[in-house]
Formats: C-alpha cells, structure tokens, sequence
C-alpha cells in the first residue's frame, strides 16, 4: 500500500528502518521485546506503521501461513495517542491484508472488546509463565526414549508436528525458528514424538514452541521431559513459557517456580484454526505467533 493520512497521522508500511522506534514504542508500553525480536517477526511477516509529524505512534504487523491461515500482533499505540482510532485503523489495514483467512490473536482484557467488534471470538487462553528462580525437575524418559539434538533430516518431520499442533501451516516459520533457536527432539525407535525450542528473547530465554504426540496418553510426560531438558541447560536465567490453557501444563510450571505471571484471551476470525488432536502444543512460538 501507499501511505494514507487521516489528519496529521500517516499509515504506511512498516520497514526495517521503523525496527529502532518500534523497538523505543515497546519499551514505553513495558514490553520486553528486544530489538532483535521485533527483526525477528517483522521479517516473518509483514505490517504497518501509524507516524505523526515523523514519530511512529503506532505498530501493527500480521503474518500468513500457508494458503488459508494468519495472525496479527505488536499492535501499540503510544499513550498519549490512544483514545484517537489509531488502534482501530491498525487493526483495518491488517484485517484488508490478512483477508478471508483464518485468523487469530492474542488479546489483553482492554483490546478484547475492540477485536470482538471487528469479528473476533474467544477460543481459548495463554497463560505467561516465567522466572529465574525455578526448580529443574527430574522427569524420567520410558524405555526405549532419547533426547538428542535437532538435525537437518528433523526438518520436515517437525514442520508437520508444528503444523497439525498449531492448526497453522509452519512450512516457513518453522524453519525460520530454527536459524535462531537450539532445540532437541524426543524420540523412540526413531521416531520423533516431540520436540522442544530455546531462544533468546526478551528478558532472558523462551521455551517453545514444545509440541507431543498424544497416541499413548503420554504427551505431557514427554512435555515435561523437553521442557526440563531446557531448564536444566537455563538454570538460574530468566526463562519464560506460554502455555495454552488447553494443555493443562499451566499448574505443573508454576510448582517448580515458573510464575504465572499473566493470562490472555486467544481469539479467532473467520473460523478456528485446524489443531489435530493426535498433537498437542505445549508451549506456543510467542503470543504474536502462536
């Protein structure tokens, strides 16, 4: 799109060049994104900046996955400039950009009403969860179950596990994450059944995405297996987990030390995602990504 103005404000693509004032707009809304993690997802997506006279008040990006899915999130607008219908015009261009896929969100209780009246329902939670001062559990693997490292030939296998998990086509993101992140695989007579990320982001580190096979009932053992693992390598660091609260990992993250330390609604347009219920996501990617 060109840019268009309303006023003295301006919408108009959002570049590299918006990563610094996108990254100075986080800061003041207390976001712990750092500047790498806004290159992270801007270049995972795309979006659009609000500016006024030369200042950027204003941020929104969305990203596609695959032919029929999308979300949309790092949607601030500057304090002093809220109450002004910048939020909303944000949130037109990505919704004209996203189209008729299906779309989701994470929603703080103050952006919930605006999103349900542009079309958005309530399908579920993410619980925040994070802390440096946490207990490494002992999680015991069952016969005939390793942990090793992530490996090339792992690619395909787990862009299809993230995939069904998410309900959201992770050919691209997935491979994507991995450039930035550590991660391990959990697997029996060589075959995958879950897996686990690290990265750097904000404050510290964050787990996930971790994703499990449900097929034996025993999906949140080995969650909790890969999720220890990291904990183990993170000791003493600050680490944080989204967990969708249809996981039920919520309570066990907070009895070794992880706090809850935050609760949004995740919400959807034009349908809900296509999770397959033979895979379970532990831990999202982070609350923009899903």
């Amino acid at each position: 799109m060109s840019a268009v103005e309303t006023s003295t404000l301006v919408y108009r693509p959002f570049t590299t060049d918006d990563i610094a004032a996108a990254h100075a707009l986080s800061v003041e809304a207390k976001w712990p994104h750092r500047a790498d993690d806004w290159r992270f997802v801007l270049d995972a997506g795309a979006g659009f900046i609000a500016q006024d006279g030369g200042r950027v008040v204003g941020t929104a990006l969305f990203w596609k996955y695959g032919d029929g899915g999308g979300s949309l999130g790092m949607v601030i607008v500057a304090p002093d400039c809220q109450g002004k219908g910048i939020g909303r015009k944000l949130m037109e261009l990505l919704l004209d950009a996203l189209g008729e896929r299906i779309t989701m969100l994470h929603a703080t209780p103050a952006g919930e009403p605006l999103y349900a009246r542009l079309g958005f329902e309530r399908i579920g939670a993410i619980h925040q969860h994070q802390s440096a001062d946490f207990t490494v559990p002992r999680i015991d693997l069952a016969q005939g179950e390793r942990l090793r490292e992530i490996e090339p030939r792992d690619t395909a296998t787990l862009i299809a596990l993230a995939s069904r998990a998410s309900g959201f086509d992770r050919s691209a993101l997935l491979p994507a994450l991995l450039d930035v992140a550590r991660g391990v695989v959990l697997e029996r007579d060589g075959d995958v059944l879950g897996f686990a990320l690290i990265r750097e982001f904000g404050r510290g580190h964050a787990i996930g995405p971790v994703v499990s096979v449900t097929h034996d009932g025993q999906h949140a053992r080995r969650a909790q297996a890969l999720i220890a693992h990291w904990l183990a390598h993170n000791e003493d660091r600050f680490t944080r987990i989204d967990t969708p609260d249809e996981s039920g990992l919520s309570a066990w993250l907070g009895d070794i030390g992880l706090k809850r330390v935050d609760t949004v609604v995740k919400m959807a347009r034009n349908g809900t995602p296509p999770h397959d219920p033979s895979v379970v996501q532990f831990a999202i990617v982070n609350q923009a990504l899903g």
